[in-house]
């Protein structure tokens, strides 16, 4: 598995409130949560990202409330994969549920500009950065979470599951 795009990038201490506002909870419909995502803290993030596009964060991403809202509203907005130095624990586990990637990585989370192309390999753990030819290791995802990641989610992992 893997993904290409260009990098969105943000800093620390991203929380779930600005990830998807609370005003927008009335709603699980993904896409328009997606249409809803980081208004408050980026007003143009709608419309300057592309399907693929990668986030790249600082430390502590999604913290605050464990809405799954927040990871829903990242993954329908097009966003492939998020790497940042670290992630808020109910977040990570968030993400994973619905087969959205993250990776932490502090060195490429760092030294990824806005704008960077950034290609990612899941299986291997290798974020290469396209624009500036600089490689890092990330964790590779293990098996049983790779086939999470390849059903869309954790649910689509049980479906799986059910039919054999």
């Amino acid at each position: 598995m893997e993904a290409q795009g260009k990098a969105i990038k943000y800093g620390n201490n991203v929380d779930t409130d600005v990830i998807i506002p609370a005003r927008y909870l009335n709603t699980s419909d993904p896409a328009e949560l997606a249409s809803h995502c980081m208004e408050d803290l980026d007003a143009q993030f709608v419309s300057k990202v592309n399907k693929g596009d990668i986030m790249v964060a600082g430390k502590n991403f999604g913290c605050g409330s464990s809405r799954e809202h927040a990871p829903i509203a990242i993954k329908a907005s097009g966003i492939s994969c998020i790497i940042a130095e670290t992630f808020a624990r109910i977040f990570y586990r968030n993400a994973i549920n619905i087969g959205l990637p993250i990776l932490e990585c502090p060195e490429a989370a760092k030294d990824i500009s806005d704008g960077d192309s950034v290609k990612i390999d899941f299986l291997q753990g290798t974020i290469v950065n396209v624009t500036t030819g600089k490689q890092y290791t990330a964790a590779p995802f293990p098996e049983f979470m790779q086939q999470i990641m390849d059903a869309d989610g954790l649910i689509g992992q049980i479906k799986k599951q059910l039919e054999k």
